[in-house]
């Protein structure tokens, strides 16, 4: 994905409430062998970009001053009750360094498998994303997971799933094959009947000698 912005050249709280009003969102530019860079990007355009999944993860073609470069989204501050951006980080992506990034997790064929069609189980997904690092050639925009041989009684592990070349996943808190998403048997719930007074009873209440 590409993205336009502009340079900034004054900075401040003062100087970014006016960037803000004139429809604008101020945002900065590190790492590399470069200075800090402070960068503006229309408000409108932005909001729409960040939508994407792929401006998440993926590298980012960033076009300043007719130049172009690589560039990763680091951080986005959003106001706390108004459609906002407030500010805006990116990072610059080194060809030769290696990557760690979030990937999203795509799910797909669990109406396929046995443990949905056959015993009814219901599959819970529980990461979303996965942390990785590649290279910025081989970062892909998502990682496909199949869960159509997911089976009743198993989960799906990390080990399970053959992550796309060059990307290896990185391990945290001495988990080596955390679950990725659950298999759980459905709740089956069971009426227990009301048992009804006797009829004798009913007609005998509320009844006294003549």
């Amino acid at each position: 994905m590409n993205f336009v912005a502009f340079e900034r050249a004054k900075q401040g709280t003062g100087a970014s409430r006016r960037l803000r009003n004139s429809g604008k969102t101020p945002g900065i530019v590190y790492g590399g062998a470069a200075e800090p860079q402070l960068i503006e990007i229309d408000h409108n355009a932005l909001w729409h970009a960040l939508k994407k999944e792929a401006f998440h993860s993926s590298v980012l073609d960033m076009e300043v001053a007719g130049a172009t470069s690589k560039v990763l989204l680091r951080d986005v501050q959003y106001h706390p009750y108004k459609q906002l951006v407030l500010h805006i980080d990116f990072q610059r992506v080194d060809a030769k360094t290696k990557l760690h990034m979030k990937v999203p997790l795509h799910f797909s064929g669990a109406e396929e498998s046995n443990a949905v069609k056959v015993d009814h189980c219901l599959v819970n997904p529980v990461v979303n994303e996965l942390d990785v690092t590649c290279m910025p050639s081989d970062l892909p925009e998502f990682i496909a997971v199949d869960l159509s041989k997911l089976q009743k009684g198993t989960s799906l592990h990390l080990k399970d799933i053959k992550l796309p070349k060059g990307v290896s996943a990185v391990i945290r808190g001495g988990q080596n094959n955390p679950v990725l998403v659950s298999v759980t048997n459905p709740v089956v719930v069971v009426e227990t009947p009301v048992e009804a007074a006797p009829a004798a009873d009913a007609k005998g209440k509320g009844k006294g000698k003549k």
